[in-house]
């Protein structure tokens, strides 16, 4: 989300579907080659996942690349990288079909913490979801400091500040 425009990415068909704020009409779309996973915004750019262990960052105004982030933990690449949040220092991503979440040092790529998310869910809901009904959603707070994490059709929304 921007002042003017909310910036939202396709998982196979290569765009992102750019809407006025306000109203929410359809405005422009920019392509982008790749499969979208996840997006954040930093400032004026964006920073994007593509399920593999690089993350890119983006310009606004036209999509085109900026840098290319190689994400490693001990020297290996970190792969199913997802939805992700920017929070100024660091890049968080949740890792696909995991209960974890990678903070990401965008400075080198290196992953500095696990958050292990296994616990939110008790035994008894993880037992109702299908396969496919993992944790899959963060969100950054900044007037609190605090994460908002849920999954696909998750019967809640976590909010939790990271230690």
């Amino acid at each position: 989300v921007f002042p003017h425009q909310i910036i939202q990415i396709t998982w196979k068909e290569q765009r992102a579907l750019i809407y006025e704020r306000h109203s929410l009409k359809p405005w422009r779309s920019l392509f982008y080659l790749g499969e979208g996973w996840g997006l954040c915004r930093e400032g004026n750019t964006l920073w994007m996942s593509n399920g593999t262990a690089t993350l890119v960052q983006r310009e606004l105004q036209n999509f085109a690349v900026l840098k290319k982030l190689s994400v490693h933990l001990k020297g290996q690449p970190v792969i199913y990288l997802n939805d992700l949040e920017c929070d100024g220092y660091h890049l968080y991503a949740n890792i696909w079909q995991q209960d974890w979440i990678a903070r990401i040092d965008k400075m080198t790529g290196e992953v500095t913490a696990i958050i292990d998310a296994s616990h939110l869910l008790s035994s008894q809901e993880k037992g109702k979801l299908g396969s496919d009904e993992v944790l899959n959603g963060i969100a950054f707070r900044p007037k609190t400091g605090t994460f908002f994490l849920t999954g696909k059709r998750w019967p809640w929304i976590f909010e939790v500040r990271l230690d």
